[in-house]
């Protein structure tokens, strides 16, 4: 394989192509909009027939919203380190402000776990079907 699971994994938590490693998961000078294409080897980033994509990297935003943030929040209260209205508080804009701070790293994740288990669909590891403008899948 050209592209290891090593790479795959260095590649998903720096906001990277998964294909070629470049950085250019994300439009430049945009927080939240996703390249169709990677510029760099054309590798099909956004799929726009294929909800799974985006399901499945909301569903990490909002798993990880939850253990990361919310559950801290809520033991703390728990034990009585903060009061009811500062964890009020605290979950409320943590609850809108962490998964907007979390989006971009969310989008990469998720195409990092996938390719991580499935490294042989990327074009460099012989995949086909994700790179040039013929491509329906």
């Amino acid at each position: 394989m050209k592209v290891t699971r090593g790479q795959i994994i260095a590649r998903g938590l720096t906001n990277r192509c998964p294909n070629c490693g470049s950085r250019t998961l994300f439009q430049p000078g945009t927080l939240f909009r996703v390249n169709q294409r990677c510029p760099a080897c054309g590798f099909l980033i956004e799929r726009d027939n294929d909800e799974g994509f985006f399901l499945g990297s909301m569903s990490l935003n909002y798993g990880v919203t939850i253990v990361a943030f919310l559950v801290p929040v809520l033991l703390l209260y728990l034990f009585k380190v903060i009061g009811g209205q500062t964890a009020a508080i605290l979950a409320g804009v943590g609850a809108v402000g962490f998964p907007v701070l979390f989006y971009r790293s969310s989008r990469s994740w998720w195409l990092m776990n996938y390719y991580l288990v499935l490294p042989h669909h990327l074009p460099a590891n012989g995949g086909q079907g994700r790179t040039g403008e013929d491509d329906n899948v």
